[in-house]
């Protein structure tokens, strides 16, 4: 698939669920609303439109939520991508808070996953509760050297948060050298109501970026997992710091990915409204010829870039809907 400024479509994001155990106090307000189940895919519906997509081009697959691991019964999502490992898809993989992942690891192991994006903004268990409202860091922790122990690779993702945890991010470093894991700093996007001020939360990773060179030697790398991250070799521990930057420098001249929500919804760009749902055309009885052709139809909508914004007049979000109904 091309869309219609020359970029080859090769990556899905899915989401299989809107819900989550957490409340992270950048992506959802507390008292959530979340979607009634006759609005949501089967996981047959799921395993159906990722066939599709696979069929026409895309390599890898990135499973989310909400957190997706507190879907029912998602295993066997994974365990039948994971067949298609070698047959087209080329690559299957998870982002999740950890606090399922300690009963998970072993299966998504078994079911072709060899890596985990695990988001973790805190080492500190009070810091941890308050971001999360309703988390505990040592169950999450638990989940985290569960999967390192099944011998899944792991990505540190951490919401960069001014005021909050600008303190810990040499600590967070230091830490996952120690145990051989990859960070990914992440600006904070302006999407969904959170019953709060997100302007008081942004900070831009080109200041952090600086302020870990008084204390890191960050050398560009050429690494990349397929994701809009720009990394970094750090020679002190031998691992790696990205960051993802869709506020201060976004990375849409090369976007290779577009995301499926739990509901069926295809959205192009994260920062804009514009979609497709692909729902009707899968309840409606639809051979897979129909189906690949929404889905070519849609790619052929792919905009430019998205213009993510604050408004710090009136501190509302750029766009109305929330990361966990988007996939995160």
């Amino acid at each position: 698939m091309i869309d219609p400024f020359g970029r080859s479509i090769t990556y899905l994001r899915v989401s299989v669920t809107d819900r989550c155990d957490l409340r992270c106090v950048y992506c959802m307000a507390e008292d959530m609303t979340f979607l009634p189940k006759a609005q949501i895919l089967s996981l047959e519906e799921l395993d159906r439109v990722c066939g599709a997509f696979i069929g026409l081009g895309v390599r890898k697959i990135r499973i989310t939520g909400g957190e997706p691991l507190v879907r029912r019964d998602v295993m066997r999502l994974f365990e039948s991508l994971g067949s298609r490992l070698g047959t087209g898809l080329e690559e299957l993989t998870v982002t999740t808070n950890a606090s399922q992942l300690a009963r998970h690891a072993a299966a998504l192991r078994a079911a072709g996953v060899r890596r985990v994006n695990v988001s973790l903004d805190t080492l500190s268990p009070q810091r941890f509760a308050a971001i999360t409202r309703w988390g505990r860091l040592d169950k999450t922790l638990d989940g985290i050297f569960a999967a390192k122990a099944a011998g899944l690779a792991i990505k540190i993702n951490t919401v960069a948060l001014k005021g909050v945890n600008e303190d810990e991010f040499d600590a967070l470093l230091a830490w996952c050298g120690e145990h051989g894991f990859d960070l990914c700093l992440i600006e904070t996007m302006p999407m969904g109501d959170i019953d709060g001020d997100r302007t008081a939360q942004y900070l831009p990773l080109s200041v952090v970026r600086s302020r870990l060179r008084q204390r890191w030697t960050l050398e560009p790398s050429g690494f990349r997992t397929g994701g809009p991250a720009r990394y970094y070799d750090v020679a002190e521990t031998g691992r790696r710091v990205g960051f993802i930057t869709p506020m201060t420098h976004n990375f849409c001249e090369s976007c290779n990915r577009v995301r499926l929500t739990c509901t069926g919804t295809l959205y192009m760009c994260l920062g804009q409204d514009d979609a497709a749902d692909l729902r009707p055309v899968l309840r409606a009885g639809a051979d897979d010829a129909a189906l690949q052709d929404a889905i070519r139809a849609a790619i052929r909508r792919k905009p430019k870039g998205h213009d993510f914004i604050i408004d710090r007049r009136q501190a509302r979000p750029a766009v109305a809907r929330h990361m966990s109904v988007t996939g995160g």
